[in-house]
């Protein structure tokens, strides 16, 4: 499959429209935090994916930390991350967490993580220990926690649920035709079931996000929101897909600014308490605001 994903991509990348040009960062805030990011190699995805919305999150007092190492046993054809044999779990690594939101002072922090399909515990017992010890060191700090899917094993959840975090999102990423070529070692019911899964168990807000541009049409778009909501989601992101390399799926169309507006007004219609629908949204685009 990668094979023919592959021989897509010869085509020149397309031109990004004048709405995807972002400013550069700027501000007394950013400067002082991507400063502490140098001076202790702190490890925020922030940086490590060019967010767009980096200076705006910063200033706003928010930033997303991967956890469990960079490399990842999925091989999405939209991720950037690296695909391949992780190195051994790093237990100091949530302490290390904890500490760089503390010298940033983080008022929201997002966790994430790669794909720990070579583990046991699928990773989940580091995601418990991390929100502990960002717990622990920074009390006044909420947190959401974007989760991968650990198969779908409630144990695993479970451990998610436990610590309770104010926000756990989990991402559709694309629509239900879409999910095999998109998400390749994931599957679209599995997903939803995780977020029915969270609610059911206690989880008291529940979010996931969309990427648009990778061929889906208006309609499976409006489907997919349906289904979202059905499965008890509380907020929802939507913004345009970007190709990370040439070795990855091609951009098939950039979404206009009013097509964006159109699927927040249905997002809202549907009864969603938030909906972040513009071309530059990333799941962690204003994470602040989605725990009210």
């Amino acid at each position: 499959m990668q094979k023919e994903i592959s021989s897509n991509i010869l085509p020149e990348r397309k031109p990004k429209p004048k709405w995807l040009r972002v400013k550069l960062p700027t501000g007394k805030k950013y400067t002082e935090l991507r400063g502490l990011v140098d001076k202790y190699k702190l490890n925020t995805i922030c940086t490590s994916g060019s967010c767009p919305n980096m200076g705006e999150c910063w200033g706003e007092g928010t930033a997303t930390f991967m956890i469990l190492g960079n490399i990842c046993t999925r091989s999405c054809g939209f991720c950037g991350v690296k695909t391949g044999r992780p190195e051994s779990v790093d237990w100091d690594e949530p302490e290390k967490v904890a500490r760089s939101i503390k010298i940033m002072k983080i008022k929201h922090a997002v966790l994430t993580s790669v794909d720990r399909d070579d583990l046991k515990d699928m990773g989940s017992i580091m995601w418990s220990e991390t929100v502990k010890a960002v717990r622990r060191m920074n009390p006044e700090t909420t947190l959401e926690t974007l989760i991968p899917d650990f198969q779908g094993i409630e144990q695993h959840i479970d451990r998610i649920v436990d610590v309770a975090p104010e926000v756990v999102s989990h991402n559709i990423e694309t629509v239900r035709r879409l999910t095999r070529e998109v998400r390749i070692q994931a599957q679209y019911d599995r997903s939803m079931g995780v977020l029915k899964y969270l609610k059911q168990a206690g989880q008291r807000r529940t979010k996931s996000g969309i990427m648009l541009g990778l061929g889906e049409t208006k309609e499976e778009v409006i489907e997919t929101l349906h289904d979202l909501k059905e499965n008890d989601v509380d907020v929802v992101t939507i913004g345009q897909y970007l190709q990370p390399s040439k070795k990855h799926l091609p951009v098939k169309r950039f979404i206009t600014p009013d097509e964006f507006k159109e699927f927040e007004e249905v997002g809202l219609g549907l009864g969603f308490r938030h909906v972040e629908s513009s071309a530059l949204v990333r799941s962690s685009y204003r994470a602040q605001k989605h725990i009210h």
